[in-house]
């Protein structure tokens, strides 16, 4: 049996007051003599009291509900980047919704359609690598839900957009390896018809190049996951007395990659040196601790709700679209001492 809510009629009846002094006691409203006030605030913190959030959001054609879909929540980026996103929506009296897509293109329609469905006010979204189709992303918009993308965005939609700058975090990642030596270095790619694939690989090739070093594209494999590099140690083994650096795609193919090569008999750094990007926790406790390039992902989600409220409030134009790039830092670590 369902336990009953206390209403602001019930505490009216109770204390023998209307429900509108209740209501306005209740949001500190200065008509209200300050004795009703505490009377009244006193009671309902007793009762534990909470305000209808449907009833509140009906009232104000807003549901106070922001909806976030992430590939995958388990990842240390997208997690800090959630961090971000609460912090500042929290602070505004607003609740989160979030749906993870482990990738697959169905499930984000699903889960746009969701907060379509459910009347969220906002929609943040870094998409799936398997998506190239956007006709749920353009739904969003036609049913009037401003819609922000961060880190992995749609270039076909017209929105803000927040991310990393990936190109220069590869560069200044690739710049450290030839720093300390390399000069033939696997890049483990991501998928090129995102931005973040296609930015990181230009910018290990642009730092090359600073370098008269040649971007061989038999030292470039597409390969973005743990899976990924074990399914294809071969491949990378047979390369290996070639290299003498990788730089990979995000941090955990960069682990994932020394683990195989270190299984195999070469050693980090000596032999060969091993560069990530991301710096998640793990980057400090693999052997050795792995030089990578901070993502900020806790500020790219606070910008990314930011920029939403300004869409919710109506201070921004709703025509005028602006992308926010934050520039990654290298972190250097054993991976790469030499």
């Amino acid at each position: 049996m369902k336990s009953h809510q206390i209403t602001i009629k019930d505490i009216a009846k109770i204390l023998g007051i209307s429900p509108s002094t209740v209501s306005r006691a209740l949001k500190d409203h200065p008509d209200i003599s300050p004795k009703t006030k505490q009377l009244v605030q006193a009671f309902a913190e007793k009762v534990n009291y909470r305000p209808n959030a449907l009833a509140l959001s009906l009232r104000s054609s807003r549901t106070n509900t922001i909806g976030i879909i992430i590939p995958e929540i388990v990842h240390h980026f997208f997690s800090s980047v959630i961090s971000g996103i609460e912090d500042v929506a929290y602070a505004k009296g607003y609740n989160i919704m979030i749906c993870q897509t482990n990738e697959n293109y169905q499930r984000e329609v699903i889960d746009i359609q969701a907060m379509i469905d459910n009347r969220v006010d906002g929609i943040l979204v870094s998409m799936s690598k398997n998506t190239y189709d956007f006709a749920h992303f353009e739904n969003v918009i036609e049913n009037g839900i401003p819609i922000i993308f961060f880190d992995r965005v749609c270039e076909e939609i017209n929105s803000d957009k927040v991310i990393a700058d990936d190109f220069e975090g590869a560069r200044i990642a690739t710049h450290h390896l030839i720093s300390v030596g390399c000069k033939k270095i696997l890049h483990l790619s991501a998928p090129q018809h995102l931005l973040i694939g296609k930015y990181r690989k230009e910018g290990f090739c642009s730092a090359l190049k600073e370098h008269q070093l040649e971007c061989n594209p038999r030292y470039i494999i597409k390969c973005d996951t743990r899976e990924d590099v074990f399914a294809k140690a071969d491949e990378i083994i047979e390369l290996a007395p070639e290299i003498d650096g990788v730089f990979a795609v995000n941090d955990s193919t960069a682990i994932a990659v020394m683990q195989v090569l270190q299984k195999n008999g070469y050693k980090i750094p000596q032999d060969i040196a091993v560069a990530g990007f991301g710096d998640g926790p793990n980057a400090t406790i693999t052997y050795p601790p792995l030089t990578t390039v901070e993502q900020k992902g806790y500020d790219i989600g606070q910008e990314a709700m930011r920029m939403l409220f300004r869409h919710i409030e109506g201070t921004h134009p709703t025509d005028e679209f602006e992308t926010k790039i934050f520039t990654p830092e290298l972190r250097p670590r054993e991976s790469s001492s030499r």
